[in-house]
């Protein structure tokens, strides 16, 4: 699809007037907008050709009021699609969408790695100087999608433009990557026939970026997108959905900057968890499997999505998570980050978890009560201890011989312990004294080398 390009005009500008109209035209006599047009649809035809042409930003030789006067351009072009009562035309449409296409598909500078923000709740925003002109071009972009049947978008916006839509995800303009994400949602929703390849190449797109480059600015946008798209999803779910969730979502949680997007990736887990509460084990077992070791903003992050989880799971599936679940969190309430303790032991006011705990095994209550001791005896923090006072009051009145019997097996192998320590150093004195004895009746030889 070629753009139209726009001639010379030869009308010279009033001698007695300098509007802004006069000051584009002799600064820039390429692009001039010509008077009076025959009919609605060149005149259309006209503004569409003059706004093809792109703008920088960054060159010095482009004039601001050509800036300026494309702008103004670009604003009533999007006036004029908005009052019309009638669709755009046949005859209109190549070239709206090659004025589209040349305005948005551009180069990108490479996206700046996210894993420096790693303890920043909100990554650097970069706003573009082009966007007083993308802005408007996207709500033009929405409008016709909007505006016209899918059956003749398809042959304007075909594969390779959606490839080149998804692609400005990359853009590093909070703006810009909003303004895209609703219009490719749009664009979603209504091309039902390129449902399967819009959701292969935003895959593509998400494990490239789990698997390879660490580096994207619009993982949360396409996150939301893939939020209304799950939740649009029947049930059961297809094999095609489960594997996304496996190989795309879980592994999502082990990025580096996770915490910018992990709101939306919560959103979608949950989706999946709500649809098919058997789900529940597989994502519990895979964020158990990335759990950070030293980034404290991510465990508090994982866990409230454990929390939440686990008022959505399988009560069936209790008995096979409290104890990888219930060992996790204990270790999270036994953290010396006070933040990571306090969060954890917030979690015994979900009365799922506590109902989980409790329907775990002796081994499981066993544990919980050696985190609970542990932290009164050892822990820094004195809110912490406070907390850790009350979960166990609280314990002890729910199940006090549960919580008398895990107190006495935790005594018992605290003195089992014991007695294998006292044991091992015995024999490691007798180790030492039979190779000293051993040295003392045979002296080490040397032998004398002489070169």
């Amino acid at each position: 699809m070629g753009s139209l390009k726009v001639s010379p005009s030869r009308n010279s500008p009033k001698k007695n007037s300098r509007t802004l109209h006069d000051l584009f035209v002799q600064e820039s006599p390429h692009f001039t907008i010509p008077s009076s047009p025959t009919s609605g649809n060149e005149e259309l035809l006209t503004t569409i050709a003059y706004c093809t042409f792109v703008f920088t930003f960054t060159d010095p030789s482009e004039s601001p009021a050509q800036r300026d006067s494309k702008r103004l351009q670009l604003t009533r072009l999007i006036s004029v699609l908005k009052s019309s009562k009638k669709p755009v035309h046949e005859k209109v449409l190549g070239p709206l969408v090659a004025m589209i296409s040349a305005n948005l598909f551009r180069p990108l500078p490479p996206p700046s790695s996210i894993t420096d923000l790693a303890e920043e709740e909100e990554p650097i925003s970069i706003f573009s100087p082009l966007w007083s002109h993308l802005q408007t071009v996207y709500e033009i972009l929405l409008k016709l999608v909007n505006s016209k049947d899918q059956k003749t978008l398809r042959e304007y916006i075909d594969h390779a433009f959606l490839r080149n839509l998804l692609a400005l995800f990359q853009s590093e303009d909070p703006r810009e990557r909003e303004s895209l994400k609703n219009v490719y949602h749009k664009i979603y929703s209504k091309f039902i026939y390129d449902r399967s390849f819009m959701r292969k190449t935003m895959t593509e797109v998400l494990l490239n970026y789990v698997f390879e480059t660490d580096k994207h600015s619009g993982i949360g946008e396409l996150l939301e997108i893939w939020g209304t798209i799950i939740n649009g999803f029947t049930v059961p779910l297809k094999e095609e959905h489960k594997l996304f969730l496996m190989r795309v979502l879980i592994p999502l949680h082990k990025t580096k900057g996770m915490q910018v997007y992990h709101r939306q990736l919560a959103y979608c887990v949950s989706q999946f968890v709500q649809k098919e509460p058997m789900l529940g084990g597989v994502i519990v077992r895979g964020i158990l499997r990335y759990w950070p070791i030293t980034n404290c903003q991510k465990q508090i992050l994982f866990i409230g999505e454990l929390e939440d989880l686990v008022e959505n799971l399988d009560p069936d599936q209790y008995r096979k998570l409290a104890l990888p679940l219930c060992t996790q969190i204990t270790k999270c309430i036994n953290s010396w980050n006070s933040q990571v303790a306090e969060r954890a032991l917030y979690v015994w006011n979900n009365e799922q978890f506590v109902k989980m705990a409790l329907i775990g095994t002796v081994e499981v209550f066993t544990v919980i009560v050696e985190g609970m001791e542990k932290n009164l005896k050892w822990h820094w923090s004195k809110s912490v201890r406070q907390l850790t006072e009350s979960v166990k009051l609280m314990l002890e009145e729910m199940d006090p011989d549960l919580y008398s019997k895990s107190l006495m097996d935790m005594e018992v192998k605290e003195t089992t312990a014991h007695q294998e320590d006292k044991k091992r150093k015995k024999r490691w004195e007798r180790i030492e004294l039979e190779a000293a004895k051993n040295q003392f009746l045979n002296p080490q030889r040397y032998i004398r080398v002489s070169y």
